[in-house]
């Protein structure tokens, strides 16, 4: 069984940058051929896809975010993390991470569908 768990600050101050980090347990990030993605929910909107980082380490991101997005991960801890720069009120949303298949078109990583397993979701609020 995998398990996906978010992890960071809860309060960001606007134009600072948002770091979270999700730890993987029940399965390897470099295991053939899966994709760990980075989703949120603003208050009151439907999930966004921001970007994801695939087993081999390739990353793809969303073009709503790709200016202010970086993935990275940590093979050694098995976790993957999100920096999200120059935030405003508007980035205040519950985040979360997520495993799907590995994806042939970078526009099918919108499609919620495929994702098998998600975190909990950590809420961050991003303050004036």
């Amino acid at each position: 069984q995998v398990q996906l768990q978010e992890s960071g600050p809860g309060l960001v101050k606007s134009s600072q940058t948002l770091s979270l980090t999700c730890t993987v347990s029940g399965g390897s990030i470099t295991t053939s051929y899966y994709a760990w993605s980075w989703i949120r929910q603003p208050p009151g909107k439907g999930l966004e896809w921001m970007g994801v980082i695939a087993y081999d380490g390739d990353t793809y991101y969303s073009p709503l975010f790709k200016s202010r997005t970086s993935i990275s991960r940590d093979t050694s801890k098995n976790q993957f993390s999100l920096q999200l720069s120059s935030v405003t009120p508007e980035d205040t949303a519950v985040y979360y991470c997520a495993r799907r298949p590995k994806a042939n078109n970078v526009s099918d990583y919108a499609n919620f569908q495929a994702l098998d397993y998600w975190g909990q979701g950590t809420q961050v609020t991003v303050s004036l």
